[in-house]
């Protein structure tokens, strides 16, 4: 105990203790609380808030349907509300069918929050609802090109059973190609295709990890990620990143002392602060991840997202400690989500164990989609640069918008990636959440990225939508933020009666 009380106050290490709750359980009201961080957005519409709140945590995934709710006097006491407070915000959420209720059970949520169906408290239109939750783009028009191309190829698959649990050769051998260009020889045995880069990590959980075991992590870290660790009975161990970056002293500390059984870092252009760790940097992680013999999962679905010129020449940190890091790119940031196709580069033993270990998840990919994304990464340059300038420039029209709504952010310019990591001027990032969705803007707060809840001075917003969308997003966004933060955080009132409401 002494030891880890050492490590939480030097290196800022945080969640050896974290209380979870299973999806679909029961979570208590001291954790719901937790969850729930700002809620109030104070006035006399503390019921409203309070539903509103609990409707973005279904609506990002934290409270999943069939969980169970704690009693309304026990949310009531650990929020420090009244009883009636409560009351009149679950009967809210029970009227619009979030959550149901039966005498002698208790309540549950009910079913999920779509973002483009507006509750009661949001008039919005659903065609008006703009989502800056989902850092995905639009798929290229490449795509439909391709789709072509590969329906031709068909029927030479058509005569095979169509299992490919490793996955399709040829896709194998043009990543395996680009894994080589970027620094790290690689050959196709080494490749295993995957439905996407979390369905990797979640079969590296399951070859690597038990109930218990530590899992290190940055924080902010990608929600679903830590969704994952939680959900295989895991404990996050995160080191808190820093203004600079990551916080290399912490992290070797954290490897020697307290053990973690595997690692999830994603030094290319981290998801959601946009930082980029060096070369310099990740040879010393190397190092330390291989004085310890700790394995690490790499997060690499934004590495090919350089905005700027002479960023993101690195080498992959498996070029640092080959054998015990797996690699994991996807198709949704640089083509499209809906593919569902990501990959693993590893070394060929690891490669063959999460092959084994597959069957248990799935059978192998779509091999119609691994044809598609074949002929995709036959024109990966010219895509790689598209996609760069593109982004840029939406990076940048978020960027001019914010800073002239909202002068009392902080909003850092990423070197790449696909979103902005904005610090605010108060810890109301949830009441901001709350407050945009009514106004037809779904954004995810910034204690959705928090190993262990806390980052209410942050908000991540995506630049994947349309220029006018996110013009349009900007201007919704400042008025959410008039109405929670303090004096100054408006730059141009923007009135109600100007959003289009129906």
């Amino acid at each position: 105990m002494a030891t880890r009380g050492l490590l939480k106050s030097q290196f800022r290490i945080i969640g050896l203790m974290e209380p979870t709750f299973s999806p679909g359980g029961r979570v208590s009201g001291a954790t719901l609380a937790r969850l729930l961080g700002a809620w109030r957005q104070g006035g006399r519409r503390g019921s409203a808030d309070l539903a509103g709140a609990i409707r973005v945590l279904v609506l990002d995934g934290r409270l999943t349907v069939g969980t169970r709710l704690p009693a309304e006097r026990e949310l009531a006491e650990a929020l420090g509300a009244s009883r009636t407070l409560v009351t009149t915000a679950m009967d809210r959420l029970r009227d619009d069918g979030v959550v149901a209720s039966r005498r002698g059970a208790g309540s549950w949520i009910a079913r999920p929050v779509a973002a483009d169906r507006p509750s009661r408290e949001q008039p919005v239109s659903a065609s008006d609802v703009l989502d800056l939750s989902c850092a995905s783009p639009p798929a290229l028009p490449e795509l439909a090109t391709a789709l072509d191309t590969a329906r031709r190829r068909m029927p030479a698959e058509f005569a095979q059973p169509g299992y490919l649990a490793q996955g399709l050769l040829e896709l194998r051998e043009r990543i395996a190609e680009r894994y080589t260009a970027r620094g790290l020889p690689t050959h196709a045995d080494q490749v295993l295709i995957t439905n996407g880069a979390q369905h990797a990590f979640a079969l590296a959980l399951r070859m690597l990890v038990g109930p218990g075991d530590r899992v290190l992590m940055e924080n902010p870290s990608y929600p679903n990620a830590i969704d994952a660790v939680r959900a295989s009975y895991a404990r996050p161990v995160a080191v808190a990143m820093t203004d600079e970056g990551w916080d290399l002293d912490g992290l070797e500390v954290v490897l020697r002392q307290a053990a973690p059984r595997l690692a999830f870092l994603m030094p290319d252009f981290h998801n959601p602060t946009g930082g980029y760790l060096d070369a310099a940097g990740r040879e010393r992680l190397g190092a330390a991840l291989r004085r310890t013999r700790t394995p690490v999962f790499v997060d690499e679905t934004l590495a090919e997202l350089a905005l700027e010129p002479g960023v993101g020449g690195a080498p992959p940190l498996a070029a640092f400690a080959e054998d015990l890091v797996i690699s994991a790119g996807s198709a949704s940031k640089l083509y499209w989500g809906g593919l569902r196709l990501g990959w693993v580069r590893a070394s060929a033993d690891l490669v063959r164990r999460m092959v084994a270990v597959r069957p248990v998840l799935d059978l192998g990919s779509p091999v119609l989609e691994q044809v598609v994304l074949s002929e995709l990464f036959a024109v990966l340059p010219g895509v790689v640069e598209c996609r760069q300038r593109e982004f840029r420039r939406l990076r940048d029209v978020l960027i001019a918008e914010l800073r002239a709504r909202c002068p009392g952010w902080e909003i850092p310019t990423p070197v790449g990636g696909l979103a902005l990591w904005c610090r605010l001027d108060g810890p109301v990032s949830t009441r901001l959440a709350v407050t945009a969705e009514g106004l037809g803007v779904h954004v995810a707060p910034g204690s959705r990225f928090a190993v262990t809840g806390g980052l209410e001075h942050y908000v991540r917003l995506p630049f994947t939508l349309a220029e006018e969308q996110l013009v349009e997003a900007a201007r919704r966004l400042a008025v959410a933020a008039s109405s929670v933060g303090g004096p100054g955080l408006l730059a141009e009132q923007v009135p109600l009666a100007e959003l289009p409401v129906t």
